[in-house]
């Protein structure tokens, strides 16, 4: 064991689930495997999850252990990526929840980004606490009982919490004293919750505008396709003629809806 950096034999579980936001996992467990952190994916199934880089499908992460194999008494801490998709579906799961409540019992740990506060939120653990997210759920993290402020990183207690993936550069840097135990640096004195922003800190119509809009080729072939379905659908269900049998040698089957080439 490599003792020189900082997280060395620390064990963090990253809790995520098919939509995160692909930079808010790879890039903070990135940083921390390289300062000697064991990271472990969580996830609500075995196999792989798909990130997203906003509205657009990322790649496939494998997962090494579900949440039903998972106790936060095996972990030194927790980090929860966003994304618009991620942490809707963990803050329905009960599991994910009472995970949550598991490493926030203990006095452990755990970092939330952008979205995943709403994981917090819903798991029943957001009153008297100072947060920042997404300001697209600032109202959500207020009426939760929390205080939310417009920051980059906000750091309460065992509780570090990331604004927007624009924040990562701040998030990183503070994730490595965070997980070592370095105790906050201050006390957040009683303020209120900072106003919500006038402006979207990022148009979501902007990345759509991206999107390849689909070929007029591809449209033409999709409509074909479907007329060719609807005439085979309708020559399954056709009467035979008067004296004529189906061809039923694919089976019980007509050729024309087994192979409208005629095949076999």
């Amino acid at each position: 064991m490599n003792t020189s950096k900082p997280l060395s034999g620390k064990r963090i579980a990253v809790l995520a689930a098919d939509g995160f936001e692909q930079a808010e996992l790879k890039t903070p467990v990135a940083a921390l495997a390289d300062d000697g952190a064991d990271v472990t994916v969580i996830s609500l199934r075995r196999g792989r999850i798909r990130g997203m880089h906003m509205h657009q499908p990322g790649d496939l992460v494998r997962v090494d252990r579900t949440i039903d194999d998972a106790q936060a008494a095996d972990y030194d801490g927790l980090l929860v990526p966003g994304g618009y998709i991620s942490p809707d579906i963990l803050r329905q799961s009960a599991a994910a929840r009472a995970l949550l409540r598991q490493f926030d019992a203990a006095g452990k740990p755990v970092a939330l980004m952008s979205q995943a506060a709403l994981i917090l939120v819903s798991a029943g653990l957001a009153p008297r606490r100072t947060l920042t997210s997404w300001p697209g759920i600032r109202d959500d993290v207020v009426n939760a009982g929390a205080t939310w402020l417009n920051q980059d990183v906000v750091r309460d207690a065992h509780v570090l919490s990331c604004r927007a993936t624009q924040d990562l550069g701040a998030f990183v840097q503070a994730l490595a004293p965070f997980f070592a135990g370095e105790p906050a640096a201050q006390h957040l004195p009683d303020i209120q919750s900072d106003p919500a922003q006038d402006k979207p800190l990022e148009q979501p119509n902007q990345s759509l505008r991206w999107l390849a809009a689909p070929s007029f080729g591809a449209m033409l072939s999709l409509a074909l396709l479907g007329v060719g379905v609807v005439a085979a659908q309708r020559a399954r269900h056709r009467p035979a003629a008067a004296g004529a049998a189906p061809d039923t040698s694919a089976g019980d089957t007509p050729r024309l809806a087994h192979d409208p080439a005629g095949r076999g």
